[in-house]
């Protein structure tokens, strides 16, 4: 099975949303089934076959998540990084200043899937193969 190691090795290969596409590649390969992604410190609780799981360390000091959600304000940051022009930490910055709370990928339907603090689904995207 796969390690947190080996999902930070992926990741480091990030460097904005143009980048997701392969970074999901690779963490197929690796048996990744899902992954489940917090704002408030950038801990990812990562799914594999048969119910394994791990579960990474907060990455930065922890984010207020604003409790009105802003699905407008964050499409348009969603498509600023997924265009480039962002890096992940202003990603989380911008997920946090618009209410999202977490995001969930699902591999097998290959679609990521963004939440708010009342576990409301504000938006659904799928996936580039």
């Amino acid at each position: 099975m796969f390690t947190i190691e080996q999902i930070q090795q992926a990741h480091a290969q990030v460097k904005s949303g143009a980048d997701f596409p392969a970074y999901i590649r690779d963490l197929k390969t690796l048996g990744v089934t899902g992954y489940e992604t917090w704002v408030a410190d950038g801990h990812t609780n990562y799914f594999g076959a048969n119910a394994y799981s791990v579960i990474s360390k907060g990455k930065y000091d922890a984010l207020t998540i604003s409790g009105q959600s802003d699905k407008a304000g964050f499409q348009t940051r969603l498509k600023s990084h997924q265009d480039g022009q962002t890096d992940y930490m202003t990603f989380c910055r911008d997920c946090a200043a618009t209410g999202i709370e977490k995001w969930i990928v699902d591999l097998a339907r290959m679609t990521c899937t963004y939440y708010d603090r009342n576990e409301q689904e504000i938006l659904t995207e799928a996936i580039p193969g």
